[in-house]
């Protein structure tokens, strides 16, 4: 059963994921305590823990501040996934066939959430499918590392889709070349595709299109 607090900070984490607060908010501990239903203590404790975080920043007696996603997180996250997805999908080759079914079905996910509008959900789906190959490679503390990464990129997935719209098709149409590499057993061509479908990020970081 969940604790007070645990029932603000999911409250809180979920409406920053999802975009309901958006970056630059400022939530008072008096609204998210009435919100959810429960008092000023276990609000305070479940923000001590959002800070930690990364998504909110604390300032006495005004409340919490939704932190907006930075240009620089973005690249020290995209940098991050480079090192990790381009060793790993190399080590997922030759792939079972327990990960190209899961792969395959991640991808319809993507496209149905797609069709019906929930950015939240293709966001989701599409971290899952880069995790499934993470895990595949077998390494344990690369897997647990790309865990930690989790929270960042479905954020900044919400918020990419939501001001650059035609990534959500083109997203979805590199991700069936990266699976199509891996079906085929080239785990080479597999990283070049993770490399260019990671590599528009930093030209959007740079304001530029593409």
């Amino acid at each position: 059963m969940l604790t007070a607090a645990d029932r603000v900070y999911h409250h809180v984490k979920q409406g920053v994921l999802e975009r309901h607060f958006e970056g630059g908010a400022l939530l008072t501990e008096g609204e998210l305590a009435l919100a959810v239903g429960v008092s000023r203590t276990p609000v305070r404790e479940a923000l001590l823990k959002l800070e930690v975080e990364g998504l909110i920043r604390l300032y006495p007696k005004k409340g919490a501040l939704v932190l907006a996603v930075s240009a620089q997180e973005i690249t020290d996250v995209v940098e991050t996934r480079l090192l990790v997805e381009e060793f790993t999908v190399r080590k997922a080759v030759p792939a079972p066939a327990t990960l190209i079914d899961r792969l395959e079905e991640l991808l319809e996910q993507q496209r149905r959430h797609a069709a019906g509008g929930d950015l939240t959900e293709v966001a989701a789906a599409d971290r899952c499918f880069h995790a499934e190959i993470v895990r595949h490679a077998g390494n344990q503390i690369l897997s647990r590392l790309y865990d930690q990464l989790r929270d960042r990129q479905l954020r900044m997935g919400v918020a990419v889709m939501h001001s650059q719209p035609d990534r959500i098709a083109k997203n979805i149409a590199e991700h069936s070349e990266i699976l199509n590499a891996i079906r085929a057993g080239d785990g080479e061509l597999a990283a070049a595709h993770v490399r260019e479908h990671l590599g528009w990020v930093k030209v959007l970081v740079r304001g530029e299109g593409r």
